[in-house]
């Protein structure tokens, strides 16, 4: 009887698994990691959904309230590419680390009813979250059988978003500053259970035998070389920089740039709940279907022409309805981009799936830096703003082409 032995440092080295039956996925590994990531998005959010009332418990700005989630996104183009690599030659005990800074930091923020230990214990979890948003493709090849893997990052994209719906739905849940110590208890207990979940399963779930051999066996700068020396990986970074950049620009603005147009606080909130799942649904279905009709390319196009439409709507007729119908397309249509190019990076950067995914979110993370900025300088003139987001949004067409060129070489 063939067998495969396990050598990697933290997978399971030297159990023997018959490899003369066929293999099955994993999928209570995936559902757990899906959890962990739900819950550092949580984190991220926590107070974002009451913003007001979080400034008037610790005494502070909204602006130093504002940096308890820009901290996650500052902390993950510092550590993407290191993460990258310790998840590379280090899969699993990398994944283990991020979800303890995880809990451990939701539950630092209960050190002290104070902003800076709220501040102490976000910068810790932003810590652990590159850890576990750059292991989602190692960890479809370690768990999951080749023909579930976009289906594996599909449902964990979709997760990941998830997890702001949860942190928003908190906080409604959850009104007023006499709240906001409950609430920040409420989330440590989520990400507690989450990362013990995944802890669990990953120490009582071997992975598959046959896709070890597809995992990296090296760290370092080789695995930075092999991610960034495949043209692939190179053209997905520059796919991926606009389509997140905007979905984060409007995440972030959406309520000033609709106010104008009588949209309110609370209603802002529910149109960027409801886009949010929309997102959801959308990440969790259709890059599945892409993938099966080999139309992944021309899903990422029509979402790009859907939210540059979207967004000239807006410009043109903003309102209430608008707000929600244009919204909601752009979750639906521009969100699934993000799974459809984490599961073309597995396809093609099978020598450093973590690094390769540190690049991918570093890329996206930097473009919401960039667009985010443009439209924060434009966001008193609400119908250039979002003009504005409509050509930048539309430049990821030729990319796309050039990006599909490359495909077209491929044998």
């Amino acid at each position: 009887m063939a067998a495969y032995e396990l050598q990697d440092g933290g997978r399971q080295a030297g159990r023997s698994i018959p490899l003369d039956r066929e293999e099955r996925s994993r999928w209570s590994v995936i559902v757990a990691y899906g959890l962990l990531a739900a819950a550092t998005q949580t984190l991220l959010v926590n107070y974002a959904a009451v913003t007001h009332d979080a400034a008037h418990h610790f005494g502070v700005s909204i602006s130093a309230i504002g940096w308890l989630a820009e901290i996650f996104v500052l902390v993950y183009v510092i550590l993407a590419i290191p993460a990258g690599l310790v998840l590379d030659r280090y899969f699993r005990p990398g994944l283990i680390a991020g979800a303890a800074l995880t809990a451990g930091g939701a539950f630092l923020r209960l050190g002290g009813d104070s902003y800076s230990w709220a501040l102490i214990g976000q910068v810790v979890a932003a810590v652990g979250q590159p850890f576990v948003l750059n292991g989602i493709t190692g960890l479809v090849v370690v768990y999951l059988v080749k023909k579930d893997r976009t289906t594996g990052i599909a449902a964990a994209s979709a997760a990941t978003f998830f997890g702001m719906v949860v942190g928003f739905a908190a906080g409604a849940a959850l009104p007023g500053a006499h709240n906001v110590r409950t609430l920040t208890l409420v989330t440590a207990l989520i990400a507690l259970a989450a990362a013990a979940y995944l802890i669990v399963a990953l120490a009582m779930v071997r992975p598959l035998a046959t896709s070890m051999e597809e995992m990296p066996t090296t760290g370092g700068l080789r695995s930075f070389r092999a991610a960034w020396g495949n043209p692939h990986l190179r053209r997905l970074c520059v796919v991926v920089v606009i389509p997140m950049g905007t979905f984060i620009a409007l995440t972030t603005y959406a309520q000033p740039l609709l106010e104008p147009a009588g949209v309110s606080e609370a209603t802002a909130g529910i149109i960027l709940a409801l886009t949010t799942i929309a997102g959801v649904i959308g990440c969790a279905v259709v890059p599945v279907w892409a993938e099966k009709r080999d139309r992944e390319l021309n899903v990422i196009a029509v979402g790009i022409t859907v939210t540059a439409i979207a967004c000239l709507v807006l410009a043109v007729i903003p309102g209430v309805a608008t707000g929600y119908l244009m919204m909601l397309a752009i979750g639906m249509a521009l969100l699934p981009a993000l799974p459809i190019v984490l599961a073309l990076t597995e396809r093609h950067a099978p020598d450093a799936e973590g690094t390769a995914a540190g690049l991918i979110w570093l890329a996206g993370n930097l473009g919401g830096v960039v667009v985010t900025t443009i439209v924060g300088i434009l966001v008193h003139h609400s119908a250039t703003a979002f003009i504005v987001l409509a050509g930048v949004t539309a430049l990821v067409l030729p990319a796309l082409r050039w990006y599909g060129r490359l495909e077209q070489r491929q044998p």
